[in-house]
């Protein structure tokens, strides 16, 4: 049984006084443990197919199932809590708050747990190690360079150990070099066990995935297996 299932999803909206189809019957399973990068240009859908997948976005037809739950089928407060326990996010933008430390940042969804605060700090410091940072916890959003921040992000979206990540075009504003590291840094993730769903413009990012999925105006046009050379280089 697969981990994700979508079927027949459809999501559209008012523009201008206009209807804009962004997804037209999508078909779509993911296993876990998978890394599959989602691909098309502006406007394909592939930003609102994430936001539907992380429980953010109610589409106006079809199913969305995740870890055997029908997504939307959950009120609201359930799905609230379902999403807290089940996916991270990593955003382009990174979304840090600039007065809080590194370590702080990323102990912001520990907030509403039950931990006690040795443990949030604890869970956040594996977490910053995780991803590189562990001699940085300490310093504010403006003291680290953009790769750092997204990787703080990154840690951010792990620390509750949720088992599948979603990510929006994570190496978006990052240089070549800087893009390549944050990739390297997911797949070694995806390694370890996280199931990884990430929206890209980037053709390069796709040879770090299992398998990539091509979106053209809604539709999904093209299923294609990531070059794994990547993977076996490395």
């Amino acid at each position: 049984m697969p981990l994700i299932a979508i079927q027949n999803l459809t999501k559209h909206y008012q523009s201008g006084g206009e209807t804009v189809e962004a997804l037209r019957g999508v078909n779509l399973s993911i296993d876990s443990g998978e890394f599959v990068t989602i691909m098309g240009q502006s406007g394909s859908g592939k930003s609102t197919l994430l936001s539907v997948l992380g429980g953010m976005n109610h589409p106006s037809g079809g199913t969305v199932e995740m870890a055997g739950v029908t997504l939307y089928e959950l009120p609201g407060e359930q799905l609230a809590d379902f999403r807290a326990e089940n996916l991270g996010f990593v955003f382009q933008s990174f979304h840090l708050i600039q007065y809080l430390t590194a370590l702080e940042n990323v102990m912001l969804p520990l907030t509403i747990t039950k931990m006690k605060k040795t443990d949030k700090v604890q869970a956040a410091r594996e977490a910053l190690e995780r991803v590189g940072l562990a001699g940085k916890a300490d310093r504010l959003p403006n003291q680290l360079s953009g790769g750092e921040q997204e990787r703080v992000a990154i840690a951010r979206a792990i620390v509750k150990k949720p088992p599948i990540l979603l990510a929006d075009e994570p190496t978006g504003n990052l240089d070549s070099r800087t893009s390549e590291e944050v990739m390297e840094l997911f797949r070694r993730l995806n390694d370890d066990g996280q199931t990884i769903i990430m929206v890209t413009h980037n053709p390069e990012n796709s040879v770090y995935a299992d398998r990539t999925i091509h979106l053209r105006d809604g539709f999904i046009t093209d299923e294609s297996s990531a070059g794994n050379g990547a993977r076996t280089a490395a």
